[in-house]
């Protein structure tokens, strides 16, 4: 009778040594489970990404301000009745800056 008991907590250590860890068990679901979690956050922020690209695709379709404020911003475009002005500031020297 003790070798039989013996035997079936043998057998039953080497269950749960399986279980805890061989394939299939406790780690690789929890390390499933962080893998996943990474990948939610980075669907999340693709996803916000995604949504500002989209309002921004909108408002150039739609909004002639949008467009215009581009031009204006990256291209250095202006109107044909404007004037374009630069102001360029000089430094100060010693004599001034005391005064």
């Amino acid at each position: 009778m003790r070798v039989i008991n013996t035997l079936l907590v043998i057998l039953l250590m080497l269950a749960l040594w399986h279980r805890w860890f061989g394939t299939g068990g406790v780690r690789d679901y929890q390390r499933i489970n962080q893998l996943y979690a990474q990948q939610q956050q980075k669907i999340r922020q693709l996803q916000e990404r995604n949504a500002l690209l989209e309002a921004e695709v909108q408002d150039l379709k739609h909004g002639r301000d949008a467009a215009e404020e581009r031009a204006r911003s990256e291209l250095g475009m202006i109107k044909p009745d404007e004037i374009f002005v630069r102001v360029i500031d000089q430094p100060q020297t010693a004599n001034e800056s005391s005064r």
